[in-house]
């Protein structure tokens, strides 16, 4: 394989995030290979789209051209590029030297559709003392029990993600109308893996990499670090992976899930008997919390429409 052309697509949507969003771009130029292309996509902002388009010298800005959200976002920036792989990476996020040459180095593989990276959470007043490491992807950060090498996994992270363009488009992409909009998150990046890698979804599936050498640092502002935000947080993960479940029919869909709670209640025992006390506590509370967020979503979530259909053709 010699054709490793690389592009870099940036969602944002809120001047308030300005600084974070100047800091991933300029971190994503200085990758090593350079990518061929940066694309920041705004999401229905034309203030900030007017803004980024005249600060951003030599970075393509484009107006979101779907419906509000991250992941109509996405879509129109790989829309954009013509590299046969595209990295994501979120505004509040930048890239450590490494992170693109260690997310494209296993498609060298072609069995291998897309790759993530480890993400490092970057506080903005300190890591509470209660938070578990087992409840880190609450702050969008890689958490305890995932690899710490090289492996294939069934699911990355859209804010550190990389595909191969043809596997994504043939797809259709992130699936419009399930994701994230403004502070509302669901797994759209999960429901994306699981479609590219199954077989006969137009492309023929693949792999999914994990490579913790390919390192970003997320910001985690003072408002995700408070126990009312983990608790949501959970709980509305609880909802999400139900809905993803109802789009993506089988085991596959949740097994993971199933193999992280049957760990949680000897994470907490092992935090109780260590003397870390108000840490067994939060990891119960955000397993509960995620119990009954799964079980409302269940009794209640497919009175709702059902989510659009991915809008890339």
């Amino acid at each position: 394989m010699t054709d490793m052309r690389a592009s870099v697509v940036v969602p944002c949507y809120s001047e308030k995030r300005w600084e974070q969003l100047k800091a991933a771009v300029a971190s994503a130029w200085a990758q090593e290979p350079r990518p061929e292309r940066v694309v920041v996509v705004v999401d229905h902002n034309p203030a900030l789209l007017e803004r980024a388009t005249r600060e951003l010298p030599g970075t393509t800005v484009v107006a979101n051209a779907s419906e509000r959200g991250a992941s109509g976002a996405r879509n129109t920036g790989v829309e954009h590029t013509t590299s046969p792989f595209i990295a994501l990476l979120d505004d509040d996020a930048t890239a450590r030297p490494g992170w693109l040459a260690g997310l494209l180095a296993p498609f060298a593989d072609p069995s291998v559709v897309g790759t993530g990276g480890a993400i490092a959470p970057a506080w903005e007043r300190g890591r509470p003392g209660w938070f578990p490491d087992e409840f880190l992807w609450v702050v969008g950060a890689s958490y305890t029990g995932m690899p710490t090498e090289l492996a294939p996994v069934r699911n990355v992270w859209s804010e550190s993600m990389a595909v191969r363009r043809e596997a994504f488009l043939a797809v259709g992409g992130f699936r419009v109308g399930f994701g994230k909009v403004g502070e509302r998150a669901r797994p759209e990046d999960t429901e994306l893996c699981l479609r590219m890698g199954r077989p006969g979804n137009g492309y023929g599936g693949g792999r999914w990499m994990y490579n913790p050498a390919a390192v970003i640092d997320h910001f985690v502002p003072a408002g995700r670090s408070t126990f009312r935000f983990f608790v949501t947080r959970s709980a509305n993960e609880g909802r999400g992976k139900i809905e993803m479940a109802r789009l993506n029919p089988g085991q596959e869909s949740l097994g993971a899930e199933q193999s992280y709670a049957r760990e949680l209640p000897r994470a907490a025992v092992r935090a109780l008997l260590s003397g870390r006390v108000s840490r067994s506590f939060a990891l119960v509370a955000g397993a509960g919390a995620a119990g009954v967020g799964a079980g409302y979503e269940w009794a209640f979530g497919a009175r709702r429409p059902k989510a659009m259909e991915p809008a890339v053709a």
